[in-house]
């Protein structure tokens, strides 16, 4: 086999005519293969590392933690009964009955159910998540029918622990994407077991607590006695084994053995894995979530070695020695070549492998072909060898401990890595031979070592949408950004490039109840075009009445020509007055208008850009206004005074501002996102004036287009965005918005069937069929309750036949979509506050939002997420979230009614002022009339009844300079 694959390695490296390229590549793979000098030192420190990790007086300091599983053996054979099985390693939490009967081998029977755990449960608290726990445990106790029945319970937990027994382990740190609040350092059984007493209908027996390594080690150990070792090598790296207990110095005991958890992952922290480091491995490492941390881990996983032979594409790209020299767009993302293009490749089959660099944008020759066979080849046989490596270290320590010459000893192995690649468990035996001679070692794969399927499915999930998850850290930096982008947008010199354009709404203040009159509101803000009545009056107390009525506005409308747009909306304006038997009066007006408009007053408003699919021509740059006023002039049978333009998400703060006076941000999130909030004056560089507020709509949609998003955005919104009517614009909104949700979770649908993951790889011309689904798909599949049945109904629908599984990662696939949508929207939202809060130089802000949006108001988790986040993010404030009921419209008519109090006011001044304005006329009759007064005064006869009595000073005469 061996000479084979050199005789291989020296054909292929024929193709290649350029002796100094090929010197080049061959230099750089170099630096990946290590040699059997290299691979023994590694094994020689994987080892003193394991001793240190033993030792109670380096154990704190070792990079290999080693703790007590305190599990003191295998099973024999003769175990029998019934048991509760948990497996809690990522978001499916797998719960089982398993029965052994007889005490024979081979005679386990086991019966599970598969639930989800959401998001927001696995980022929330720690006693909300142990609550779903204990609620699953319950249904499935109920489902088996065995709930009065005290069952000793095991509970594999998949996260790095301390032991201090067999039933105690306190949570080191999360991995996987988890965060629950209040676990870490704290003892999961004693969680559990509160949980259990809070729920209260059910008593359980937890006896064990145990990690996947030794979950997989117990399950090959009942099949296989010589089993004294679990191995984990799939999207993380991870061995248990069999320990002497006089070798662990912290643990009390000198009899027998104890599992050990290396957690050999973290190997290299102390640097002694440098001389062995590419400056590949670095990049890796450096642009990680933990920089500095399980180092060993990111050489040998399924999660980093993808990421490394893009690192070393993009090099080898750069030098001039692969694809002519050109880096793709895609090349440079993060994440993009996935693990399993390895596996893929390295099977050489030419097809594939040419379809993969397609799928990557990059037009391959059959040379670069070879050369990235080759990277992939160096890149998973280093990883390969290096498990192999740090196995000889166990192997032999497990020989030694037994004062052996030769060991017989099985590894019970799981993992997609060790399971999928072609040569990753050949290259691993055969290293482990070579640097353990004395030692005889069998690997037998677990067929169902830490939840098989549906375990394997939420890896794969959880591989391609890890980057939707975020953190709070990172949560708060996009926070950051977008406080920047804002003082951008505020900026007179930056706002002509700033991406959030702050647009001046000229409101200037919230209705304060002193509102009244009856008005007309207009809401054009997509396909339906709604017009308000609305009555405010004061009778008793302040009351609303509204009468309204949607029109649709047709395809070939929004399509159009600007002025058929317009006639459109006077024609339907017309029909609703002639309704309300109002096309008599002249009735102040208001007009929700929810695309991005620049304003130099509240009833002027010029058309940035159009959004929403709109594309109406010889609108953008015109004030709609005049273009909706020349249309009813055309008409001619009625009259309308257009006070005010406002946006939705105006419209919204001022419809909720009119039932609480503190609101003072609006959101829209429905099937486009944008807010609005009251900035002071002083700071809006575009205006003039220093004193009061002004209402800004933020445009927020727009954020990222200028590339400060980029490193959180994933190839399915970039497939998104390139699909859409405006490629490169509204990068925010397309990764938030109702719009754009269900084609997010359809188009990840869509590659994970391709790569086999759902629905058992078929793909139905539903399926790929762009909008079949959609966002309120992604609600009904959220439900509590009956999300699961919502999913096999719609999936069904799409003709896909699912599985239960199917129904559980899709159920997951749409709670990481919307999730990242509530995490976004809470960090934009979240700068706004911070930025009033500032404003106002308080220590605690209280404040309300008024919210309306469809994505908000039908979603059943997404407020909840939502308000959540925010609390969060700004743990400093009081933040009422305000529904609005009766969308903007009324919004629109509380500015029209305080536009209209403002038109009165200013006619009552003009009035008052009228009566001192003087004509030239008057003046001269002014001047006349003083003519006759002075000449009265000056006569004897009428200087007694003169009004100007000119009365002598007997001063004769002015100074002439003479005195």
């Amino acid at each position: 086999q061996k000479h084979t694959y050199i005789i291989f390695q020296y054909v292929i490296s024929l193709h290649v005519t350029d002796t100094s390229q090929r010197k080049e590549i061959d230099d750089t793979l170099a630096t990946f293969a290590l040699s059997p000098t290299q691979l023994q030192e590694v094994k020689a420190k994987m080892r003193v590392e394991l001793e240190r990790g033993l030792k109670k007086d380096s154990h704190p300091t070792a990079s290999v933690k080693m703790l007590p599983t305190y599990v003191y053996r295998t099973p024999d054979g003769t175990e029998r009964g019934k048991y509760l099985a948990l497996d809690l390693g990522g978001t499916n939490f797998r719960v089982l009955v398993v029965k052994i009967r007889t005490g024979m081998r081979n005679s386990v029977r086991m019966y599970n159910k598969i639930y989800a755990i959401p998001l927001e449960i696995m980022q929330g608290t720690g006693e909300e998540l142990f609550d779903h726990i204990v609620q699953c445990i319950s249904d499935f106790l109920d489902y088996m029918g065995m709930k009065n029945t005290r069952l000793p319970l095991g509970f594999t937990f998949s996260f790095p622990c301390n032991q201090t027994g067999i039933d105690k382990g306190d949570l080191v740190s999360w991995t996987k994407g988890f965060k629950a609040t209040d676990c870490e350092g704290y003892d999961v059984v004693d969680m559990l077991r509160e949980a259990i007493k809070r729920r209260n209908e059910f008593d359980l027996d937890i006896v064990a607590i145990v990690n996947d390594t030794v979950g997989t080690m117990m399950t090959c150990a009942y099949e296989d006695p010589k089993c004294q070792i679990g191995l984990i090598a799939g999207t993380g790296s991870n061995v248990c084994y069999m320990e002497e207990m006089n070798n662990i110095e912290f643990v009390e005991g000198d009899e027998g053995q104890m599992c050990v958890n290396t957690e050999w992952g973290g190997f290299g922290e102390n640097d002694n894995t440098e001389d062995i480091r590419t400056r590949y491995d670095r990049e890796v490492d450096g642009g990680s979530l933990n920089p500095g941390k399980q180092r060993f881990e990111k050489m040998t996983s399924g999660m980093y070695l993808g990421e490394i032979v893009r690192q070393i594409l993009i090099d080898l790209t750069k030098r001039g020695l692969l694809f002519r020299g050109h880096i793709t767009e895609r090349l440079k993302t993060k994440g993009i070549f996935e693990t399993k293009f390895l596996s893929q490749i390295e099977r050489y089959k030419k097809k594939e492998l040419r379809s993969i660099l397609q799928s990557l944008g990059l037009d391959s020759t059959c040379d670069d072909s070879i050369i990235v066979k080759e990277v992939c080849g160096a890149v998973s046989r280093r990883a390969a060898q290096l498990c192999g490596a740090g196995m000889a270290a166990v192997v032999d320590k497990i020989r030694e401990n037994r004062g052996l010459d030769h060991l017989e000893i099985t590894v019970g192995v799981d993992g997609t890595l060790y399971k999928l690649h072609p040569h990753f468990s050949t290259i691993l035996k055969d290293t482990v031979r070579e640097l353990a001679p004395n030692c005889k070692v069998d690997f037998i794969l677990s067929e169902d070592g830490s939840g098989k399927g549906a375990a394997l499915i939420t890896a794969v999930i959880d591989k391609y949408l890890y980057a939707m998850r975020f953190s709070d850290e990172t949560l708060r930096d996009i926070m950051a950004r977008f406080r920047r982008e804002m003082e951008n947008g505020l900026g007179r010199d930056i706002n002509p490039t700033a991406t959030v354009k702050m647009l001046p709404t000229f409101v200037r203040s919230i209705p304060d109840g002193s509102e009244k009159g009856d008005f007309i509101a207009l809401d054009l803000g997509g396909s339906n075009f709604r017009i308000l009545r609305v009555k405010v009056s004061h009778e008793k107390k302040q009351t609303v009445q509204m009468e309204s009525q949607i029109y649709e506005t047709p395809e070939d409308i929004i399509h159009g020509s600007g002025s058929r747009l317009f006639d459109h909306v006077a024609e339907c304006l017309g029909d609703f007055m002639e309704k309300q038997k109002i096309k008599d009066k002249k009735l102040p007006m208001g007009f929700t208008f929810s695309f991005p408009c620049a304003h130099s007053k509240l009833d002027e408003a010029v058309l940035l850009t159009w959004t929403k699919r709109f594309k109406a021509s010889g609108v953008e740059g015109m004030d709609v206004v005049k273009l909706l006023n020349k249309a009813i002039k055309k008409r001619g049978d009625y009259d309308a005074d257009i006070m005010a333009v406002v946006n939705d998400t105006v419209g919204t703060m001022m419809t909720c501002g009119f039932d609480d006076q503190r609101c003072e941000v609006g959101i829209i999130i429905g099937t486009g996102t944008n807010a609005c909030y009251m900035e002071e004056l002083r700071h809006i560089d575009m205006v003039e004036g220093d004193e009061g507020r002004m209402c800004i709509n933020t445009e927020w949609g727009a954020f990222g287009d200028d590339g400060t998003l980029e490193d959180i955005r994933t190839e399915f919104d970039r497939e998104i965005d390139r699909g859409s009517l405006n490629p490169g614009k509204q990068l925010f909104e397309k990764m938030v918005s109702g719009m754009y949700m269900g084609e997010l979770v359809r188009l990840i649908l869509v590659k994970m069937a391709k790569e086999g993951l759902l629905f058992e790889g078929r793909i139905t011309p539903e399926l790929l069929t762009k909008g079949k689904f959609d966002t309120k798909h992604v609600s009904a599949i959220e439900k509590s309750k009956e999300g699961l049945t919502k999913a096999n109904e719609i999936l069904t629908r799409l003709g896909v036949e699912p599985s239960e599984d199917d129904c559980i990662a899709v159920q997951h696939v749409c709670a990481i979509v919307s999730f990242r949508s509530a995490n976004l929207i809470a960090a934009t939202l979240g700068a706004i506050l911070t930025r009033l809060k500032d404003n106002k130089n308080s220590p605690r802000l209280r404040t309300t939002v008024g919210i309306d949006g469809s994505l908000y108001k039908m979603h059943p988790q997404y407020a909840r997420r939502l308000h959540k986040t925010v609390r969060r993010l700004v743990p400093e404030s009081d933040v009422r979230f305000l529904l609005s009921e009766s969308g903007s419209g009324k919004g629109a008519a509380m500015v029209t009614a305080w536009a209209s109090r403002l038109a009165d006011q200013t006619r009552q001044i003009a009035e008052t002022l009228a009566q001192f304005r003087l004509t030239k006329e008057q003046l001269l009759e002014v001047k006349k009339r003083m003519r006759t007064e002075i000449q009265n005064g000056l006569s004897k006869n009428t200087q007694s009844t003169a009004t100007v009595k000119m009365l002598p000073t007997y001063v004769r005469s002015t100074p002439d300079g003479t005195g």
